[in-house]
């Protein structure tokens, strides 16, 4: 088995692993990126992105590029697709072994996002990849001329229901409540988009088909009635849950499951931080990702050079 020593390894290659790959290395750290899958993270695959200080509108997949050939301006050597087998995150030599090797460095940057979570209702899992998708940009388009449903209140469930107009010739959003906690504009542009109906205070009951989801079931929130909406598909958009399967008890958590750090992105491990959508923070945004990766990409030059041990960077 094959094995890499660096100064820093970061777990993910999202806006905020990349960011802090750009300021460890500016330190003058040997970095590596490791990733389960492509390099740009959940943000490569929004349609649109609005409130990225200084771009106005960019796609997601595009800023995610820029990001990308930022960094690749310098020595950062990248991992994509690394099937990870185990994670030692309490030695002082942290060490990640995956299918290819053993990565070993003494600070780790844990940046691995979060997922959409599950409605956990009846259908679900049948119809995952058959009519339940967690994705409206990867899988919008199967659904051109059909009726789709979204799931959820907040930003990415209305941006996503606006988005899948574009292709569904009507979307249902359902919503616990009977307002949103989504920004204005984006509620704003929701209220002004013909092809999509509320369905307010109602929850999923469950989820129907034969060989692909047909119908869904909805219950009132307020009298319990439950009703029936033929659609084609659904896309659930209730919040997120932290990508810590792999972690194991080794971190201290939030009631939720977030990783907890203080405001220099430290873990309780030393030489361990975590950045982005899997530690508690109040705002989960591109920009927010961008600052945490900054500051722990210092932080963890400082701790290394308190250690006055680094690998050489040829």
């Amino acid at each position: 088995m094959s094995k890499k020593v660096f100064d820093c390894i970061i777990l993910g290659a999202g806006p905020a692993g990349l960011s802090c790959a750009l300021y460890a290395i500016r330190s003058g750290l040997k970095t590596a990126i490791i990733d389960v899958s492509a390099i740009g993270g959940t943000p490569a695959n929004y349609c649109e992105i609005e409130n990225y200080l200084g771009f106005g509108k960019i796609q997601g997949y595009e800023l995610c590029e820029r990001f990308e050939n930022h960094i690749d301006e310098f020595e950062v050597e990248k991992f994509p697709y690394e099937e990870i087998q185990s994670i030692d995150l309490i030695s002082e030599d942290k060490k990640i072994i995956t299918l290819n090797g053993e990565f070993s460095a003494k600070t780790v940057i844990i940046a691995v996002g979060a997922k959409n979570k599950k409605l956990n209702v009846k259908g679900e899992n049948d119809f995952i990849g058959r009519g339940v998708s967690y994705c409206a940009v990867c899988d919008g388009a199967f659904y051109k001329d059909k009726i789709v449903a979204v799931v959820g209140g907040g930003n990415s469930a209305l941006e996503e229901a606006i988005y899948l107009t574009q292709h569904a010739k009507k979307v249902y959003l359902i919503h616990r409540r009977d307002s949103f906690r989504a920004d204005k504009i984006i509620q704003d542009k929701l209220y002004s988009n013909k092809k999509i109906e509320l369905v307010l205070n109602s929850t999923v009951d469950e989820i129907l088909g034969d060989n692909k989801v047909n119908s869904v079931v909805v219950k009132s929130v307020n009298s319990d009635k439950k009703s029936k909406i033929k659609i084609d598909g659904i896309f659930p958009y209730i919040g997120l849950e932290p990508n810590i399967e792999q972690f194991g008890a080794q971190l201290k958590l939030d009631e939720s499951g977030f990783i907890i750090t203080d405001e220099f992105m430290k873990t309780n491990i030393d030489g361990v931080y975590a950045i982005g959508d899997v530690r508690k923070t109040p705002l989960r945004q591109v920009i927010t990702a961008v600052s945490d990766g900054a500051i722990a990409g210092v932080e963890a030059s400082k701790y290394l050079m308190n250690l006055k041990e680094r690998v050489v960077r040829k």
